[in-house]
């Protein structure tokens, strides 16, 4: 994959297993400062694996992966938050027992500019104006959408560099969905980085740079997301011939 520089993240020969089942096969991939990214690929191809992995949920059987030069295999997952790794998990993980605000506040515990999150917490308003109208209402009563709203505004709040989002059209209506992904790219302009897991590959192609098919594990294909989209090979597994 080409970009200016060394990549923001790179992730070399990583495999992962759940048990007896390898989830992950020796994976490579990049990702540059200021793109979005995207990982395709049938359920079970390993990409949510992947997400998990980098962002300290799941522990390599080997392989490394590097952020910003440094290599965070290893490290804790509350330190890689820390580093500037921010993950949108699937299912959005929000605590359904606490406020809109009280999520969102939740997300800065680590954040030493503690003068700047007033600011940060108006642009997530600002993303997402139906927030800011429940920022009183208890997560769990929030519909879908709004849920994934607050898991994005959420992983906002920790003012990462790299946003992992990890099926965030997942049981939204097309309006909803197209709403989201105009945001996720309203992120990336305002230069947060972002590798996207998607399993409405159309949409995730038609909005990343670059992207990287998994199958069964394995990365089977890559390039760009503009030349994966006239794949033939892409377009009769992954966008209905």
């Amino acid at each position: 994959m080409s970009g200016a520089g060394a990549p923001l993240l790179s992730v070399k020969d990583l495999s992962v297993s759940y048990g007896s089942i390898r989830a992950l096969r020796a994976v490579s991939f990049d990702v540059f400062e200021g793109q979005i990214v995207t990982l395709i690929g049938a359920n079970g191809a390993g990409k949510s694996t992947a997400l998990r992995t980098i962002s300290g949920l799941l522990r390599p059987e080997s392989g490394s992966i590097s952020f910003g030069g440094r290599d965070i295999a290893r490290v804790p997952a509350h330190r890689i938050v820390e580093m500037g790794i921010a993950h949108v998990p699937e299912g959005r993980g929000i605590f359904g027992n606490l406020t809109v605000l009280e999520n969102l506040k939740l997300a800065t515990y680590a954040r030493r500019d503690r003068q700047s999150i007033p600011k940060d917490l108006d642009s997530v308003f600002g993303l997402f104006p139906r927030l800011r109208d429940r920022q009183n209402q208890l997560g769990g009563t929030l519909s879908g959408g709004e849920q994934q709203m607050l898991a994005v505004g959420r992983a906002l709040m920790t003012r990462g560099r790299l946003m992992l989002l990890d099926e965030p059209s997942m049981g939204l209506s097309p309006i909803l969905v197209q709403e989201i992904f105009k945001i996720i790219k309203d992120i990336n302009k305002s230069g947060i980085t972002v590798l996207l897991v998607e399993q409405n590959a159309h949409m995730a192609l038609r909005l990343a740079d670059y992207c990287y098919v998994l199958e069964t594990g394995c990365a089977a294909l890559s390039g760009t997301a503009a030349s994966l989209l006239e794949d033939p090979r892409v377009r009769e597994a992954y966008l209905g011939g």
